[in-house]
């Protein structure tokens, strides 16, 4: 029996040709489109989580508010800097006089490490200048008054070495004739030089910071306008490498030895330095990929917002309140136990605080079941870390709005500090970390899409992509993941290879659903 026009398996153009004879109802050609599903959303998300909103009036008293919001347009920059600055200042001031006990063997000081994230032009050095700057200011007092009691140690010393050589000089000549050589002059012994306060430091040697902190119990603030260098620099050896160590225990205030060459090594109690600075997106995501997972960079805050809009500013920062604020955190001293050392005030977690941060931690299990690499290391941090914050926001309290000073970190304390981390800090952390905590077959395949929507290619081959030479996707064993999971992900499809009559092996071809190109799938049967 012969087929019928029409029927399935005829090609629509012999069926045409078929037809008998005689008037025909018009009939028109159409070209086949295949059907298309809709791409898997995860292979076209090609840009950033979206920066999260800085909670500021919820986490701040109105004064602070108001100073981060004034500063921020007074520098043209981003609040989140401005305040990503403070915290770091502030809990470095505190420093090492007041800890925060959760519970019996779980303590964390009030250091903070934080990262402005953004290009050249985002503002964030102004931005961290609003926080540094006060700083400065409440640190001239004490400078002047240490500089004036080295200027009188000096006089002290030239005396004592006069003293010093004469009593050597005695010494000499009565053993010389046999007679006992003369008591050495109290005189001689006037201690060690005044120190001076160093609050912030710019760019401090391991040995340099050491000999800093054995004689400032209370810590500092490194501070890095580019903090690209310095972490590039604790990758190598040569350049760095041996501080890692340092700086991981810098962050826990744990006890540390400095190694010095040809000195005696500096024993610090309580290593504790925050460290606040800044680094441009494309240098951060080149240390995400190289780091170790150390927990160095999951120990950083990272904080990326969007760009502050360009505007003339119409608000000036009250610089005397800021500036007022960290002068009387400066007042807080460390304590002087029973063997006369010094250690820091333990302010206690109240029970309510405590059930609280029982809910916390059973968040973050949950958020860390959903997590891997650099993102995972982060997560681990934020109990200790929000108990941190608690602290720093419970004393900036006290320091600017005319609270009580904290006895005990409560439920509100907390209660903020805990808000803080989930509405934003984890969000910024995801975004920052956003190409780190992708796998690295579906970072390729998302970098494949958007080479092949910016190509324009409705069909393309496995050469095409690699000639391009593109980072990730150079060779054979790069790019089939990247293929295979477009192709799981209905982004493209395999073509039939046509065979080479001259032999050889036939290219892979792969056609490219319509969507990507912003098209419709069109769905025919």
């Amino acid at each position: 029996m012969n087929a019928q026009p029409g029927m399935p398996g005829f090609p629509l153009k012999v069926a045409v040709h078929e037809m008998p004879k005689g008037p025909q109802p018009h009939l028109k050609e159409t070209a086949f489109t295949p059907s298309w599903p809709a791409p898997d959303p995860r292979m076209l998300c090609t840009e950033l989580p979206p920066a999260p909103e800085l909670p500021l009036r919820e986490v701040l008293g109105p004064r602070l508010a108001q100073w981060v919001e004034d500063a921020a347009e007074s520098k043209g920059a981003p609040a989140d800097y401005v305040f990503a600055a403070m915290l770091a200042a502030a809990g470095a001031t505190i420093g090492n006089t007041r800890w925060a006990l959760i519970w019996q063997g779980w303590a964390e000081p009030p250091i903070i490490w934080t990262m402005c994230i953004g290009l050249p032009s985002a503002g964030k050095s102004p931005a961290i200048d609003a926080a540094i700057q006060p700083l400065r200011k409440a640190e001239r007092p004490m400078r002047e008054a240490a500089k004036a009691e080295l200027n009188a140690w000096t006089e002290k010393a030239e005396i004592a070495n006069l003293t010093e050589a004469a009593w050597k000089g005695a010494a000499k000549a009565a053993i010389k004739v046999g007679e006992a050589a003369p008591e050495r002059p109290k005189g001689c012994d006037i201690g060690l030089p005044p120190h001076i306060p160093r609050l912030v430091v710019n760019d401090g040697t391991i040995e340099r910071l050491g000999a800093i902190l054995a004689r400032q119990p209370r810590g500092t603030l490194q501070m890095r306008d580019e903090l690209a260098g310095w972490l590039e620099g604790m990758q190598r050896y040569a350049g760095g490498g041996t501080d890692r160590p340092f700086w991981l225990e810098a962050f826990g205030g744990r006890g540390f030895t400095v190694e010095r060459m040809g000195r005696e090594p500096l024993t610090i109690d309580r290593l504790s330095i925050g460290v606040l600075g800044g680094i441009q997106p494309d240098r951060l995501k080149t240390l995400l990929f190289k780091s170790d997972d150390d927990g160095l960079l999951a120990r950083f805050l990272p904080i990326w917002p969007n760009p502050a809009p360009l505007k003339r500013p119409q608000a000036w920062a009250d610089e005397a309140m800021m500036e007022g604020a960290l002068a009387r955190l400066l007042t807080l001293d460390l304590a002087t136990d029973e063997q006369d050392e010094t250690r820091p005030w333990f302010i206690p977690f109240t029970d309510d605080a405590r059930a609280l941060m029982d809910d916390f931690r059973l968040a973050v299990r949950g958020w860390e079941s959903e997590a891997e690499g650099l993102m995972l290391s982060f997560l681990g941090k934020l109990p200790g870390l929000s108990a941190r914050l608690a602290l720093v926001l419970g004393f900036l309290d006290w320091a600017a709005e005319g609270a009580e000073e904290p006895a005990s970190i409560s439920v509100q304390h907390f209660g903020r500090a805990a808000h803080l981390v989930e509405a934003y800090f984890l969000p910024m952390a995801r975004r920052a970390y956003a190409d780190a905590a992708t796998p690295k077959a579906e970072r390729a395949a998302r970098r494949l899409v958007g080479i092949i929507r910016k190509q324009g290619w409705q069909r393309f081959n496995s050469r095409d992509v690699m000639r391009l030479d593109r980072s990730g996707l150079g060779n054979k064993a790069e790019l089939d993941p990247a293929l295979a999971l477009l192709e799981d992900g209905d982004c493209i499809r395999p073509v039939e290879p046509t065979v080479n009559p001259q032999g050889g092996r036939p290219q892979r071809l792969f056609t490219v659903n319509p969507a990507l190109h912003g098209g419709d799938n069109v769905k025919m049967a």
